[in-house]
């Protein structure tokens, strides 16, 4: 037998479109790209979610440490020079007047409590502060209580993993801070 009576057959015997592979990664990444797309906007989100929770607690503190030190009783600031000093550390991050803040005198360490003052209505999906806002900062060695409330937007929705704690889909952060004031006049 010679060697060029020897044929080679494709392996395949599939006709036509079945043996043609040209669209197969187009098709696998169809599959994978919603997941993969969906896993990388969650991931986004919470970046975003954490980081403007740490840069809104920050701010918060930087800010009344001028109320701690008497800096803020001593310009006689109210609630909105007080959210300026705030939002003059968010970096962009958030908008500012959306801020919720309950600054008071409490009599002691021991008596201060921070409730969280929002209501949600479940039904409808709406949420709205419940507590109209206040500034006192104290005096001189007073026990002052600040809390801070923000509710952020979440733009991916996840379903049953989404970051909304609220029932309208936001995200409320909070910045709660008790200190004494300093021994200053006034």
């Amino acid at each position: 037998m010679a060697a060029d009576t020897l044929k080679i057959q494709p392996t395949s015997k599939r006709p036509g479109l079945l043996r043609s592979e040209s669209g197969a990664v187009a098709i696998e990444f169809g599959i994978l790209a919603l997941p993969f797309f969906a896993l990388l906007g969650a991931i986004m989100q919470s970046a975003v979610v954490f980081l403007t929770a740490e840069v809104f607690d920050s701010a918060v503190k930087d800010a009344s440490r001028q109320i701690r030190t008497g800096q803020v009783q001593n310009a006689g600031f109210d609630l909105d020079q007080f959210r300026g000093l705030v939002c003059d550390h968010t970096f962009g991050l958030m908008d500012c007047s959306a801020i919720f803040f309950r600054i008071d005198r409490v009599d002691s360490f021991s008596v201060a409590d921070a409730t969280v003052p929002i209501e949600c209505d479940e039904d409808e999906g709406e949420c709205e502060w419940s507590e109209a806002q206040t500034f006192k900062a104290g005096g001189g060695s007073d026990v002052i209580l600040i809390e801070a409330y923000y509710r952020q937007s979440i733009l991916v929705d996840l379903g049953l993993n989404n970051l909304g704690n609220l029932a309208d889909g936001t995200r409320l952060l909070s910045s709660v801070h008790l200190f004494q004031n300093e021994p200053f006049g006034g």
